[in-house]
């Protein structure tokens, strides 16, 4: 007998500036199924989630709503609970990082690494908004860039040129939130000495099953280029925690952020479980196990700042990093114009929930990779597997069970050998489960469901049922279905818990964990059977994309503050199709387009929107270029994708490097898009 786990399990905080979505739904959902299963394998499971409640955004958010950054945040919490519950996703507690709790850990874990000298002071210049009082960074400013001369640039990079630059480098700067020209300022800023732990960290990030070794792999290249010092404080005004002893000096978000782990797990003993004991979780050499789950977006902050703060505290670290990839909608990025960035509300107005826990589990595993949801396959799947394989079962079988046998299964089972063997595949899928390969868990429950439906169909019980003398034959054949259908309802209860429960109180069962399938239903009463789940209706996925439409546009909008009207704020207006400059077929013949495999991609530091590009352009040497869409892409989504790129561009001298060429990319003010050419081509086609 296997001995009982204490886990911990946690999710990335969501924030509090907006609402749930289907690309967050996909690690919240994975890590549910992964409680679920756990619990149904004994194992004594806690599972703590919170809203990332502080930032500039979210005050600038609470300002553009005319209400305190308090109410906002509560606001959105209760939002993020509903569409948490809708989804059937079994937070034992749910909190805030703005609680007493939070900040009094959050000074605890700061104050013990000031101690042990981790942390510096050095003084910072920035511009300052003087009409907002209030530091900028470079998102919230906007001027004309310096190489190129192009208006409305961010205060990081050239979005026309490519160049990268400091803010205090723009021509004619100005606040993006009042339209007054900042003026350089200095202010001390505290910093967490990342290079204090690099050693450390180096070791930690190896321990086997701690990451994903592709993870691993990755922060290899943070290794090489040598940690820098983590600027963890921001200046007032600032919506968060005040630094002890620093009077205007506030924490930044990811400082506090992942301290909410430990504090919503404080605030859920304090108020329900006063019999767990913090300690047992958090100490140095606590054999309790901890986890995070997360997307891929915020590895670093995970693998690298948050173990180290910990162990500068003298806390334990977590036990492993369960990371997702991004999800995808028929392909493509999440896009409003498509309909296709779809609000977790949206969903639940048109849709079963379950459908999407079934599906995305059907694609997932333990490897960080993307997910698609393909909404014809996503209709495909649920009405073949759930509908037409699971449910079937019962439906077929229970009728008879209900109108000619007095609700009761027979009371021997003529394939006891059959049934077995269903029960001794649990075993198999509990561990597929248990090492998140979900997507062969559920591959082998539809192939149990297979033979089960195979079953049925060579018995024929409809059939037996219209001959003479045969009622037994058919009890006991409807009887062998129903105890199929309930292994494959007890394997599938961590996906689909709404479905577990109506097959539990259908057939009047104390238990549905993963031990108890191992009795077999002999002269068992059960209820009498009801429709379990309906199957996907078209016309409801394309109501609910033609509902996110209309829905999203707006709710997604970056907050705006009115302020006076200043032409320097004012914001550029693209011309429409047709009203751009014109030039001459001869202009565009000198451009020469190729096709070009991406063979890197890597971050650029020091900037917020670069992405550094090796090109094979079919040529003996790779190209380098330099990419301004980081906002929207992964290095790890482009590595060996197809591109096309302009080849003759001249060589610009960039403060990263030289970037000779440019990749070609569309956008709508929403998303940006890098262009593939069509499949079959190669790199250095040309491209007419």
């Amino acid at each position: 007998m296997k001995s009982v786990r204490k886990i911990l399990v946690t999710n990335a905080l969501p924030y509090a500036n907006g609402p749930i979505h289907m690309g967050h739904l996909l690690g919240y959902i994975q890590a549910d199924i992964w409680v679920r299963a756990m619990r149904a394998m004994g194992h004594d499971v806690t599972y703590v989630c919170a809203d990332d409640a502080h930032g500039t955004a979210i005050m600038l958010r609470a300002e553009a709503n005319g209400i305190s950054p308090e109410q906002q945040i509560a606001n959105v919490q209760k939002e993020h609970e509903r569409d948490f519950a809708g989804f059937g996703i079994s937070f034992d507690h749910y909190d805030s990082t703005h609680s007493d709790t939070n900040k009094s850990r959050s000074q605890e874990i700061y104050l013990k690494n000031r101690d042990a000298d981790n942390i510096a002071i050095r003084p910072v210049t920035q511009l300052f908004d003087p009409e907002k009082q209030m530091f900028l960074s470079d998102r919230f400013i906007k001027g004309t860039c310096p190489k190129c001369k192009s208006p409305d640039q961010y205060g990081d990079s050239c979005e026309v040129c490519g160049t990268t630059y400091n803010a205090t480098e723009l021509i004619d700067p100005r606040s993006t939130l009042s339209g007054a020209t900042p003026v350089e300022k200095s202010s001390d800023h505290y910093f967490f000495k990342l290079p204090n732990f690099s050693e450390y960290l180096q070791k930690w990030t190896r321990d086997e099953g701690r990451l994903p070794v592709s993870i691993a792999n990755k922060l290899d290249e943070w290794f090489e280029a040598g940690l820098a010092d983590w600027d963890i404080s921001r200046d007032a005004p600032y919506f968060g925690f005040e630094i002890p002893d620093a009077p205007n000096k506030y924490f930044y978000v990811w400082v506090d952020a992942p301290i909410g782990y430990m504090s919503s797990f404080e605030n859920y003993i304090k108020t329900k479980r006063p019999d767990l004991n913090f300690d047992d979780y958090w100490k140095k050499d606590s054999k309790n196990e901890v986890y995070h789950f997360i997307g891929k977006d915020i590895v670093y902050f995970h693998a690298l700042f948050w173990p180290a703060m910990l162990e500068g505290a003298n806390y334990r670290t977590p036990t492993g990093l369960f990371v997702n990839g991004f999800l995808t909608v028929n392909g493509q990025k999440m896009s409003k114009s498509r309909g296709t960035f779809i609000k977790a509300e949206t969903y639940l107005e048109h849709l079963n929930p379950e459908y999407l826990r079934y599906y995305f589990a059907s694609k997932l595993s333990d490897k960080v990779e993307d997910s698609d949801l393909n909404l014809d396959d996503f209709i495909q799947k649920v009405n073949s597997d759930l509908v037409g394989k699971v449910v079937n079962i019962a439906s077929r079988c229970a009728k008879f069970i209900n109108k000619d046998f007095n609700n009761t299964l027979s009371a021997n089972c003529v394939e006891s050998d059959l049934v077995q063997s269903f029960i001794d595949a649990g075993d198999s899928i509990a561990k597929a489960y248990e090492e998140r390969e979900f997507s062969a868990a559920i591959r082998e429950i539809m192939a149990l469901a297979d033979r089960a439906n195979q079953y049925i169909d060579e018995k024929k019980p409809w059939a037996l049922a219209k001959q003479e003398g045969q009622e037994q034959q058919v009890h006991e054949v409807c009887s062998v279905g129903i105890n199929l259908f309930r292994q494959l309802a007890i394997y599938l209860a961590p996906v689909l818990p709404t479905l577990a429960n109506q097959v539990q109180a259908f057939l009047q069962l104390d238990r549905f964990d993963f031990a108890s399938r191992k009795q077999i239903l002999i002269s068992h009463e059960i209820a009498q059977f009801q429709p379990l789940m309906q199957r996907v209706d078209p016309k409801a996925v394309a109501a609910m994309v033609d509902a996110s439409k209309d829905s999203l546009a707006a709710a997604a909008e970056t907050p705006k503050v009115e302020k006076k009207k200043d032409k320097r704020a004012e914001k550029k207006v693209e011309p429409k199709v047709g009203e751009a400059e014109i030039i001459g077929i001869e202009d565009f013949m000198k451009v020469d387009l190729r096709v070009a495999q991406v063979l890197e991609a890597a971050i650029v530091d020091g900037s917020d929107k670069l992405l550094q590009l090796t090109l094979d352009v079919g040529e003996a040497e790779p190209r380098n270029v330099f990419s301004g869409i980081r906002e929207f892409y992964q290095p790890e989504d482009l590595k060996g994708k197809l591109v096309v790129m302009v080849a003759n561009l001249a060589p610009r001298k960039m403060r990263f490097g030289i970037s000779n060429g440019m990749v070609l990319a569309a956008g709508n003010g929403e998303g940006v898009w890098v262009i593939s050419p069509e499949s079959g081509a190669k790199a250095g086609d040309k491209v007419s």
